[in-house]
């Protein structure tokens, strides 16, 4: 296909960009591309939110597409990891197995749907911008306070991880409340980097961190076994037990709520597939090997997160190595949403790009306050799977699945029959749409019953919880 006819527009930064990347060649040629030719007065939320970076003191549009990927890989293969054992016991190997390669492929597909969404809108940076893009300031309010609760709450369930891995080392050494405020302390000092490109140092030792803890989580399992016996091809469970355990899995994928930002800081926007990639690869085998070993020797009374299954002397070495990937994910999650207020308040404006005080102050106000709420929801839901269930039911299921099939909707409007491909792609994305249904409503159902029930569940308290 050959690239869209360019015709005079105003000369705004979305533009100009837009014209930059059409001259390019769009990623993919199933799109069509409409430029309106009448002058008009974009608004700043329309607008590139880093602008002109040439003379620039902070520049965010620096990241080369293997940190984006590291940065993807650190934020998304982290907790979701520790939960997948305990789902394949509360599936069955074989079900639990299917699920995991299915709802992989979809959230690759529907990772790339958001490429090509930013492709086409060159200005969104976050959620919100992409809701105003499908339903205006409507869209953009639901979306953008949607994918603030997300984030913070996903950095809740790392407070959270940092409390049970603290209570494991030190065998509850001290009140879980005080573990929760060290690592709300640390996590808030590691977040005070303001670009992407500075924080992705941190992604190589999350990775490594999770990967060897995750191996001696296996190795550890495999010569004690406390389970061989209780592995079972399918199991008999209710819906509640059952969906929980799918919620579990979903959340494992759901790193898609912070593809744009990150997307947003790429050097050159058409790396964004190769960054995906990069994540998909590595989830996808890691979360299998992962899930079956574990399960394989530990059996139907798996733990969870996965690294309380192996003896007492490893679980707590693979908990201290896995303390980096606890603290460092959630950073960069919270990064994401501290970038969307940021964003939010200077967008327009060359505070963006300066190291004043106002501009530091700002920051670093809003990263101390983002933690501190993601504090009290740690200690208001203090069960690990429970809160990955409810996080994944609310949020999850709509950022990593439904939306993207509506954004494709968007794109290809009018040409959602017009040929077999079309027609077979429009089918995957209502089917994307109809999974993000189905785990939002039972989702809520199952999480909301499972918090109420577990007696466990006493929250803001000194109890231990590992």
């Amino acid at each position: 296909m050959s690239p869209p006819q360019i015709v005079p527009i105003p000369s705004t930064a979305v533009h100009v960009e837009q014209v930059q990347q059409l001259e390019k060649g769009s990623p993919d040629d199933q799109e069509s591309v409409n430029i309106d030719e009448k002058k008009v007065d974009v608004p700043p939320y329309m607008q590139d939110a880093f602008g002109d970076e040439e003379f620039a003191e902070v520049k965010y549009k620096v990241l080369k597409w293997w940190q984006c990927g590291l940065l993807m890989v650190a934020e998304t293969v982290s907790l979701g990891v520790l939960s997948l054992p305990a789902a394949v016991a509360g599936l069955g190997l074989v079900p639990a197995v299917i699920i995991l390669i299915a709802l992989g492929v979809l959230a690759t597909y529907t990772g790339y749907v958001i490429g090509q969404f930013k492709w086409r809108h060159p200005h969104i940076s976050n959620m919100a911008d992409a809701g105003e893009v499908l339903a205006g300031k409507f869209g953009r309010e639901l979306l953008g306070i949607g994918q603030m609760l997300f984030l913070v709450f996903i950095m809740a369930s790392h407070l959270l991880t940092f409390v049970i891995a603290m209570n494991k080392i030190t065998e509850h050494g001290t009140c879980s409340i005080v573990f929760g405020v060290v690592g709300m302390v640390v996590s808030f000092v590691l977040s005070l980097p303001r670009t992407l490109a500075k924080m992705s140092w941190l992604s190589l030792v999350s990775f490594i961190s999770i990967l060897s803890a995750v191996v001696i989580t296996m190795i550890g399992v495999g010569i004690t076994a406390p389970g061989a016996d209780k592995v079972q091809a399918t199991v008999d469970t209710d819906l509640v037990h059952g969906f929980t355990a799918v919620t579990n899995i979903v959340f494992a994928f759901s790193g898609h709520a912070a593809f744009f930002g990150l997307a947003a800081e790429l050097k050159d926007a058409r790396d964004f597939p190769k960054a995906l990639c990069l994540l998909q690869t590595i989830d996808i085998c890691l979360y299998i090997i992962a899930a079956v070993v574990i399960y394989r020797y530990g059996g139907a009374d798996v733990a969870s997160p996965a690294l309380g299954s192996a003896s007492p002397i490893v679980s707590k070495v693979a908990y201290g190595i896995a303390l980096p990937t606890i603290i460092i994910a959630g950073v960069i999650n919270g990064h994401i949403a501290f970038k969307y207020v940021y964003i939010r308040l200077f967008r327009g404006t060359d505070r963006m790009h300066k190291r004043d005080l106002i501009a530091i102050s700002s920051w670093i106000g809003i990263a101390l306050g983002l933690w501190i709420l993601a504090w009290i929801i740690a200690e208001a839901i203090p069960v690990f799977s429970n809160l990955l269930s409810l996080i994944t039911a609310l949020f999850a299921s709509w950022f990593t699945f439904g939306l993207s099939g509506m954004f494709w909707l968007h794109m290809n409007k009018g040409l959602w029959f017009s040929s077999p491909r079309k027609i077979f792609l429009t089918i995957v994305n209502l089917i994307a749409i109809g999974v993000g249904t189905c785990l939002c409503g039972l989702g809520l159902y199952v999480s909301g019953k499972a918090i109420h029930d577990d007696p466990s569940s006493a929250s803001f308290s000194c109890t231990n919880n590992a």
